[in-house]
């Protein structure tokens, strides 16, 4: 499944990975969400609820060009840089096209869309 992320006039392409965590963030499409500097490394959203976290592996390490879920605080990462594992880091997908932009500074306001398959 893929996932459409709108950044103004940008897009990030997402391919979602199979798993029940994915499934979930999909069944809550479409979603306005802030996305905020963390670490320099990642971009951070917050959700409207948690998602599932069944079959979930203890935490992953992430690459940049990752959509992950953390589940100890209820809220996404993109990394746009590679990280050290993670415990209770999902991976949700990954970005194909536009990971580039999230390494802009400061607050980016984005549309998240089912994209085509």
């Amino acid at each position: 499944m893929k996932l459409l992320i709108r950044l103004g006039s940008q897009a990030l392409d997402v391919h979602l990975d199979d798993n029940p965590t994915a499934r979930d963030l999909v069944s809550l499409l479409p979603l306005r969400l802030s996305l905020d500097d963390y670490a320099a490394t990642e971009k951070i959203a917050s959700l409207p609820r948690r998602l599932s976290t069944a079959q979930a592996p203890r935490g992953i390490t992430p690459l940049a060009g990752d959509l992950t879920y953390y589940a100890p605080w209820g809220n996404l990462a993109l990394f746009h840089k590679d990280f050290s594992f993670s415990a209770g880091l999902i991976r949700l997908g990954r970005i194909d096209r536009g990971v580039e932009y999230l390494a802009r500074p400061g607050r980016l306001d984005s549309e998240w869309l089912r994209g085509s398959e």
